[in-house]
């Protein structure tokens, strides 16, 4: 299986069409984008339709600049995976995640965020591959030597937990491409370039 993750896209549509052509050029089963569609709740027009166009899957959550009422509402419009507090499950590989940050425009409490990565992760606990979306990154992670104190507790203690393969985040811009292990998870800042994964 082949994904193409992005993050903090923020309405940029000429990086949305170029994320749509890399996706459509190495064929991936699916897009996952990572929260901070849009810029506090503007441009929404444009942001899906790229992706739609060429037929790929897409899953969704809401960031810090977006509520999960928008990411419902382009759900419905578009038909998109939402994996804001629920899971998904597709060759073999179940994903699960909780949108918002415990900072900014919508943002959610940490027990909030233990919350929906618990209830996600229920559904798709036994499959072989995980995958943890998240927009903000797990706490004590190499992405907070940007900002200290920047991560979440309630990520980062569902990261040990459930052990999944991926914990995908975005959030801090100035983070974007730093990969990290800890223990068998791979955890990584998606950033607006994109990164492909391969399970």
């Amino acid at each position: 299986m082949k994904i193409l993750a992005a993050s903090d896209i923020h309405g940029d549509l000429k990086l949305v069409r170029s994320l749509a052509e890399k996706a459509e050029k190495e064929k991936v089963d699916m897009v996952l984008l990572c929260g901070d569609l849009t810029m506090s709740e503007k441009s929404i027009d444009g942001i899906i339709g790229p992706f739609k166009e060429r037929g790929l899957k897409v899953g969704i959550i809401p960031g810090n600049h977006e509520s999960s009422a928008t990411v419902n509402f382009l759900t419905e419009r578009y038909k998109l995976v939402n994996l804001h507090g629920y899971s998904y499950y597709m060759e073999k590989v179940g994903m699960f995640g909780c949108g918002s940050a415990n900072i900014g425009l919508f943002r959610l409490s940490e027990e909030e965020i233990a919350e929906a990565l618990s209830k996600s992760h229920r559904e798709i606990k036994e499959k072989s591959k995980k995958i943890m979306v998240t927009h903000v990154h797990p706490a004590g992670t190499l992405m907070e030597r940007f900002i200290p104190g920047s991560g979440s507790d309630a990520v980062r203690k569902a990261l040990e937990n459930f052990e999944p393969d991926f914990a995908l985040c975005g959030h801090l811009h100035e983070a974007e491409g730093i990969e990290e292990l800890i223990g068998k998870t791979r955890v990584i800042n998606v950033g607006r370039k994109g990164k492909i994964l391969e399970l």
